[in-house]
């Protein structure tokens, strides 16, 4: 029910967010006598703040069509690879008649970013994406907001997800560096870990960026919040059904809308300043600070709904029963072992003001993976970064991406110059050297 009072709340403040922003350049334009009368600017701020407040924000585009080769500035395409019922996996095409920059991206490394299914479109890495594209060529997984998927199309589980990114890897082949951000960390590493014990050829490598590998590890107000509530306490208070206006009528969700509101509630005084200095910016006319409020929030506040299923297994797995680093976690029956991979490398990072994975959360992939050699396992810390800024802003542009893009280029080049290790064969070894360590710890 709390699903169809907030549609017919939106649906009743649609008129009201109109008739404001309206208002708003009634009192700003230079030709209307309105924008003339004392405090008209006052009035023209006031009216635009409240069209932003009660405005529904939709997933806005990637909007990238361009980016910098070497010297050389190529045409990018955005092109639908795969399309499944919960998710497209997208690939951003370079174009050029440049023939020193085609020859260049042809021999640049391939990178498959999983992008977080948590509430946010994947559009928030817009800003990873674009940097990326300079170096390497790029696919990312773009997930469906869960009430557009119809009903015929079935339930969505973790299971499933970890199926999706093995359908992504198997599709792109297996000279790809996979990238996943914040909460794909878990299910990428158990997808790479269920090819590895199957003996499929693995990615070349795997960054990991701010994720709950191991939630227990300074835990934050998020992971707090998972541990404490029972999970009967999920399923009754946060779970809906969607509304009959949605081509996902009647799916269990938890819905965009109850996750934005967690989002704000974790730093209110932060969102509360940042929407006074976006008022005092409008009346100044400092319309570059405005205009950077407005991008920040059009994506910040343009959330999907979750599919239920998907989201009560991972309250249960990543967050209650920590069923992969307790090595208990079953995908479709098979055990997720992650010291069974060995040709991958792998690099995790973490912001050293992350107040979502709380420090030593994504390193704990490292103790894992015991099959990863140590000259193939880095950790990177980046300092004075929270936990957006290891995947957007300066921090990633200037300090993190430039650690990705070095960890990438090391091991794509290693990788061509030797033959793939069996996969099956380094998981027996991987199992060889586990089972005497723990013959000697009992000696």
């Amino acid at each position: 029910m709390l699903y169809q009072l907030y549609e017919a709340q939106r649906a009743l403040m649609a008129p009201f967010s109109e008739f404001a922003s309206a208002s708003a350049k009634l009192y700003d334009h230079p030709l209307s006598p309105f924008a003339q009368l004392p405090m008209a600017q006052r009035m023209s701020a006031s009216f635009d703040l409240l069209h932003r407040l009660a405005k529904e924000y939709e997933k806005p585009p990637f909007n990238i069509t361009s980016a910098r080769v070497g010297t050389v500035d190529v045409a990018v395409q955005e092109q639908v690879a795969l399309a499944k019922p919960f998710c497209r996996l997208l690939r951003f095409k370079r174009f050029t008649d440049n023939e020193a920059a085609l020859g260049l991206m042809k021999t640049q490394p391939t990178v498959l970013v999983v992008a977080p299914l948590s509430g946010h479109h994947s559009t928030l890495l817009r800003d990873t994406i674009k940097s990326l594209l300079h170096d390497h060529k790029v696919y990312i997984t773009d997930w469906t907001d869960a009430r557009m998927v119809p009903l015929a199309a079935g339930p969505f589980h973790l299971d499933d997800y970890v199926e999706y990114v093995q359908e992504f890897i198997r599709l792109i082949g297996p000279d790809v560096h996979v990238i996943s951000v914040c909460q794909p960390t878990v299910p990428v590493l158990a997808a790479v870990s269920l090819m590895a014990s199957r003996g499929e050829t693995t990615p070349l490598s795997m960054t990991m960026m701010g994720g709950p590998i191991d939630a227990r590890k300074s835990p934050t107000a998020v992971n707090n919040l998972a541990m404490n509530k029972s999970h009967s306490w999920f399923e009754n208070n946060v779970i809906f059904r969607v509304p009959g206006n949605f081509p996902g009528a009647g799916r269990a969700v938890y819905p965009g809308f109850l996750q934005h509101t967690g989002f704000v509630a974790m730093n209110p005084d932060r969102h509360l300043t940042s929407h006074y200095d976006y008022f005092q910016d409008l009346i100044k006319g400092d319309d570059d600070s405005a205009e950077s409020h407005r991008q920040f929030y059009d994506e910040y506040n343009a959330v999907l709904d979750m599919p239920a299923e998907y989201y009560l297994d991972t309250i249960k797995t990543v967050f209650q029963d920590f069923a992969l680093v307790n090595q208990s976690w079953h995908v479709r029956g098979e055990l997720v072992r992650p010291q069974d991979i060995t040709r991958t490398a792998l690099l995790t990072i973490e912001g050293e003001l992350d107040d979502i994975s709380g420090a030593g959360q994504t390193k704990a992939a490292h103790d894992l993976c015991g099959g990863i050699p140590a000259s193939r396992s880095l950790h990177y810390d980046a300092e004075g970064a929270g936990h957006y800024g290891i995947f957007s802003g300066r921090r990633w542009r200037e300090k993190v991406y430039p650690e990705v893009r070095a960890f990438i280029s090391r091991f794509d080049s290693v990788e061509a110059s030797q033959p793939a290790r069996s996969e099956a064969t380094g998981a027996a070894k991987g199992r060889a050297k586990l089972a005497a360590v723990k013959t000697a710890r009992s000696r």
